[in-house]
């Protein structure tokens, strides 16, 4: 929901419900509040962003113009705002991330891109999966781009060891590397 003029509020996510973790068929019936995980066909796996996270797609666009346009508190306060009833849009703490990254403000840029992380490996079964999670399929990029961003930001913090462990799950995730994380660790 937006606070702008004119805007009607979005209804609460109160009474949400959690899918049990480990089973990559559960999106059947799509969460109002958590991100789940389904077959992609033949090309994969894919992250499915809560129902919440549609509800918000004109208010991230809005969002990305105040960016385009040099608004960044503005911007920041907008994604604080969508992230209160929907606190697993992966983009909106992406883009936090990437918010800190631009103020020099590399720990705060790693909670973000952390927490964004978390969020998406929440969704996947311990046991891993048998096809790439890929960064060609648009659902997966947030979660794959904020996992680049906290595996920086480990790098740069001196914490080589998680930096790795970031990249290594990255690289099992989608073997192809479109991100290009194997150099973040030479």
């Amino acid at each position: 929901m937006s606070r702008h003029p004119g805007k009607k509020p979005r209804p609460s996510n109160q009474g949400s419900s959690s899918a049990r973790r480990g089973s990559p068929n559960r999106a059947s019936q799509r969460s109002k509040t958590s991100v789940q995980l389904r077959r992609a066909s033949s090309r994969g796996w894919e992250l499915v962003h809560p129902r919440c996270v549609d509800e918000r797609q004109e208010d991230l666009a809005e969002v990305r113009q105040m960016l385009a346009a040099g608004e960044d508190e503005i911007a920041r306060d907008e994604l604080r705002f969508l992230l209160e009833d929907c606190r697993d849009f992966i983009e909106a703490h992406r883009l936090l991330g990437e918010l800190a990254l631009a103020e020099g403000d590399i720990k705060l840029a790693r909670a973000h891109f952390g927490f964004a992380y978390d969020i998406g490996l929440r969704a996947l079964p311990e046991n891993g999966l048998d096809a790439p999670l890929s960064y060609a399929l648009p659902a997966n990029q947030p979660f794959l781009e904020a996992a680049k961003g906290l595996a920086w930001c480990f790098k740069e913090l001196g914490r080589r060891s998680e930096a790795q462990g970031v990249v290594e799950k990255l690289l099992q995730l989608d073997p192809g590397d479109p991100l290009a994380v194997r150099g973040l660790i030479k």
